[in-house]
């Protein structure tokens, strides 16, 4: 594998590091009401979340889930109704939220590092698209005859570390406008934006049909 086949690949993970997405969304919802902890422990459910589908794809399940219709539905409506369920819960919170002037509790009360590192974990494991982005990009870096497994193995950690480095950086910006961000009326308007994004994100998976 290529100095240029790394930077390739680097440059594809990054496109689809920055676009806007679920981990994004979650990780706005965590940090103010929960503190930066709490959103690194987000980050590495992440990072968790995509050696788990690394190793999914150099064991061949990840072709399994695209070639098998049962399987992949199976995994498909998991992850939909889990995003969907954190979008309704989060509309709810808006919706029952008192219009009178309500103190968040603060970080190291809202929300546990393990719950935090959950949620993460699951937002990524539940999603098919991660494993199909893996099974698309590593036939494409991987030379015939070498080593798979560890061919395979640095992909996913360059996809990891540039996950790391985004949300990380997102982290720290949302911790610095925490004194905004823990304002009951923000805290609402937040909390129904962030519901209706991940029930759009669980539509959108709901209706992904898998490559043919």
């Amino acid at each position: 594998m290529t100095l240029a086949d790394i930077l390739t690949f680097a440059f594809v993970a990054s496109l689809l590091v920055i676009s806007p997405g679920p981990n994004g969304v979650l990780i706005a919802k965590t940090v103010p009401t929960s503190g930066r902890r709490a959103g690194f422990a987000n980050v590495v459910g992440f990072l968790t979340a995509f050696y788990l589908h690394g190793a999914f794809s150099i064991f061949g399940l990840s072709l399994l889930l695209t070639q098998s219709a049962t399987a992949f539905a199976v995994l498909k409506y998991l992850g939909a109704a889990y995003l969907c369920w954190i979008g309704l819960k989060s509309l709810m919170e808006a919706l029952n939220g008192s219009t009178a002037s309500v103190a968040v509790a603060p970080a190291r009360r809202a929300r546990s590092l393990q719950k935090s590192f959950v949620e993460g974990f699951l937002t990524n494991a539940l999603n098919p698209k991660v494993s199909m982005f893996y099974l698309a990009a590593f036939p494409q870096f991987i030379m015939v005859g070498g080593n798979t497994a560890l061919t395979s193995l640095m992909l996913v950690t360059i996809h990891a570390f540039i996950n790391a480095i985004w949300f990380t950086a997102m982290v720290l910006l949302l911790a610095r406008l925490s004194a905004v961000s823990r304002d009951a009326g923000f805290q609402r308007w937040l909390k129904g934006v962030t519901g209706v994004v991940f029930l759009g994100f669980g539509a959108k998976l709901a209706t992904l049909r898998a490559s043919a």
